[in-house]
């Protein structure tokens, strides 16, 4: 695994790891909750060898990654982690990288891309557009999609601060085997990434996340003005490619309806597979990139 690197922004000081030649195309993989920039150790190798230089962050409240400031809110709030990755990328001096991530990164990667374009060439997001309509996420899904966010409801009490605290490994170890019950992966490869559960503000920043999602919680006020935005569904313009996988019990049904936020050249693709794509299905996340790199060559 290369060195840890790291780049400070107005906010964090975010640890990475890159792969590649400096010279390579850029591309930036984001993690979501629980899991960590491993993730993508196969996605990356894949581009690498295709010319890409890869940048994988380690997303606020876990690995590495810090806080500048005992002062900062440790939101989770979509519109925090879009900016993040907006940061990072201007940090870092790329040009019109390729994005692409899963769960709170498929999140961060569609709220750069649809608020801040033209810092960006393509996105790939497993999930579709996955920018959070916090409005609806205070009324009901059906009971058994109820049933599988039973953690979301957790964390809205102090019980589940409690839990996170005294068993974090645990509860997300029940987490990988819910989203992806075709999945058999080791004690291994859970470990290795959870390792990145123990920064010490991972409880903080998930629980936020999850509070301000169902609205029980205030958001970070310097980001009042772009949530606002988010909450207008603006679309996507830039040439983009959405994942499904088949077993996802978060996403019954998938989300091929959701071509209708994509104004710029667009694909679906569906795979056999649970929630976490890029590690359950490395080639077929690698390939979504390299058409992307295609299409914009």
């Amino acid at each position: 695994m290369p060195e840890i690197k790291y780049a400070v922004t107005p906010a964090l000081k975010i640890a990475y790891l890159e792969f590649g030649s400096a010279q390579g195309w850029p591309v930036v993989l984001t993690h979501g909750f629980p899991y960590d920039v491993h993730a993508f150790d196969e996605v990356a190798a894949i581009l690498v060898n295709n010319g890409a230089r890869v940048i994988l962050p380690y997303i606020r409240g876990f690995g590495q990654t810090s806080f500048i400031s005992a002062e900062i809110i440790r939101s989770g709030q979509q519109a925090a982690r879009g900016s993040d990755l907006i940061r990072l990328i201007e940090v870092l001096g790329l040009t019109k990288p390729i994005i692409g991530g899963y769960d709170w990164g498929g999140n961060a990667s569609c709220v750069a891309a649809a608020l801040w374009p033209d810092h960006i060439g393509g996105l790939v997001s497993y999930a579709g557009y996955d920018i959070i309509d916090i409005v609806e996420q205070q009324h009901p899904f059906p009971a058994s999609l109820e049933r599988i966010c039973w953690y979301q409801h957790l964390f809205q009490s102090e019980r589940g601060r409690e839990c996170l605290n005294q068993d974090r490994h645990a509860l997300c170890r029940i987490l990988w085997q819910e989203w992806s019950p075709e999945w058999a992966f080791d004690e291994d490869i859970f470990e290795r990434s959870a390792a990145s559960f123990d920064n010490p503000d991972f409880v903080d920043v998930v629980l936020h996340s999850y509070r301000h999602m169902h609205g029980s919680e205030k958001g970070d006020p310097q980001f009042e003005s772009l949530e606002i935005i988010l909450a207008g569904k603006p679309s996507i313009s830039i040439p983009s490619i959405t994942l499904d996988g088949h077993s996802d019990p978060l996403k019954p049904g998938g989300t091929a309806d959701h071509a209708k936020y994509f104004s710029g050249q667009y694909e679906h693709r569906s795979f056999a597979c649970g929630h976490n794509f890029p590690q359950e299905e490395p080639t077929g996340f690698a390939e979504a990139v390299l058409t992307v790199r295609d299409w914009i060559s």
